[in-house]
């Protein structure tokens, strides 16, 4: 079985973004942690030089299986974290201990039998301190069965769904808005758009996090007045929606809403394309935020995705200070630049997500300035700071501890610039837009 380890260098207290860390080449199988050269850096003036504790953060990451796009921008930007914050010397804490960061992760080839073995692995074998979630939901309620028996403070990131925070848990915490808010933006938008428009057809991937987001959109639909003309379910193996593209004409959907992961919706991007489908308004999960989504050509302009997080997101320390939060971490931009210097890609908010829970585990260990898992959840059910990717702040009734409640989405469309490129605009909310919708569908 495959082991992966990354050896961090120390970190100190102080914010250090300035640059990006330069990638390193995969790991072998099973190897054993080396050292990296380290940063000498000297804690704050006034701070004793004390003890040196490696926290161990434990993860999985889907290397193989279907869900190896998404899950590798999320470890990526777990990573770029991480290696921010080791070049910078050291988590400092009041007493002068020096929190030092060793992370270990295995393939969990995108199989949620796969994920309880090896969550279990992470939090018995290899005594990891933090536990950070798989990519998708389905997965990662896997892995909180895991980390809640055995007291493993967990962030999670790539998963939405709202059903993992209302079993009763206290140590799970999600980054994502929730799958309950993903597609009710779009519901909104359409209104806008056209107020005319009345029938709305569902076609989503049967998983957890598909079904949870489009359950939740057809109820907000209905309340508003549409007719769900179409409400049907594929498996996330399909590759020929010529059968559900028929269902959809044959029903007189005048928009249609769905999707599930990136392969799925691409394909049936396309192929709504290829078929000359003639719908006015097409929103789908996942797949339109990510940068791979512009190789589908002319079959991307036109299609809406929710998106956790986009780069022209502005958000600062002054939007920050106008909203009465706490600002925290670098600017978007920095961010952005990091990221490309790295891995050489844009980031997709999948991107972000996963460095997004570092950042938010790195202020609750400064808060709590200590790594003890019930000083860090306390600090956690405390938070409500701004970020580059976003508010942060959860939800800490019994009925739904840990589920994200200060994330917000916002909808993207892919257009044609003056020059003919493929390119991302913001189009909802209408106060973070950066263009007009395209409507109808060309």
């Amino acid at each position: 079985m495959k082991r992966l380890a990354y050896p961090l260098i120390a970190v100190s207290m102080l914010w250090l973004v300035a640059c990006g860390p330069t990638p390193t080449a995969a790991p072998t199988e099973a190897p054993t942690p080396v050292p990296a050269a380290e940063t000498p850096t000297a804690p704050p003036a006034g701070i004793p030089t004390g003890e040196v504790k490696t926290a161990v953060i434990g993860f999985t990451a889907s290397q193989t299986g279907k869900y190896n796009v998404s899950s590798t921008r999320q470890v990526n930007g777990l990573k770029l974290w991480m290696d921010q914050v080791n070049a910078g010397g050291g988590i400092v804490l009041s007493d002068g201990t020096t929190i030092k960061f060793e992370a270990v992760s295995y393939d969990d080839e995108s199989n949620k039998d796969r994920v309880q073995e090896l969550y279990t692995r992470l939090a018995t074998e290899d005594n990891a301190d933090f536990l950070i979630s798989p990519y998708s939901s389905g997965l990662t309620a896997a892995a909180a069965v895991i980390a809640e028996q055995y007291g493993k403070v967990m962030i999670t990131t790539g998963a939405a769904s709202d059903a993992t925070y209302k079993e009763g848990y206290t140590l799970i915490f999600q980054a994502y808005t929730p799958a309950s808010r993903y597609l009710t933006g779009a519901v909104d938008l359409l209104a806008h758009l056209d107020p005319q428009v009345k029938k709305i057809a569902f076609v989503y991937e049967n998983t957890k996090f598909a079904t949870s987001v489009v359950e939740a959109a057809k109820a907000y639909a209905e309340e508003k007045g549409y007719e769900i003309v179409l409400f049907e379910g594929y498996d996330a193996e399909t590759t020929d929606f010529g059968p559900f593209i028929n269902k959809i004409l044959e029903s007189g959907a005048e928009a249609i809403l769905g999707g599930g992961h990136f392969q799925d919706g691409s394909t049936f991007a396309r192929q709504i394309h290829e078929k000359q489908v003639a719908i006015k308004f097409f929103t789908l999960l996942v797949a339109p935020p990510e940068p791979d989504f512009a190789d589908l050509g002319d079959a991307a302009v036109g299609v809406i995705g929710p998106s956790q997080w986009e780069p022209l997101a502005a958000f600062t320390p002054e939007s920050a200070e106008e909203a009465g939060l706490e600002w925290f971490g670098p600017l978007g931009e920095e961010f952005v630049e990091a990221y490309q210097a790295a891995y050489n890609e844009e980031p997709s908010y999948h991107s972000i997500g996963g460095y997004a829970a570092g950042l938010i585990l790195q202020k609750a260990i400064m808060d709590a300035d200590s790594i003890d898992p019930m000083a860090i959840k306390e600090a956690m059910d405390k938070m409500d700071i701004l970020t580059c990717y976003g508010h942060i702040k959860f939800d800490t009734s019994e009925e739904a501890h840990g589920l994200q409640i200060g994330h917000d989405m916002v909808y993207i469309q892919w257009q044609k610039d003056s020059a003919g490129n493929l390119v991302k605009q913001v189009v909802w909310p209408l106060e973070g837009a950066t263009a007009e919708a395209l409507y109808p569908k060309p």
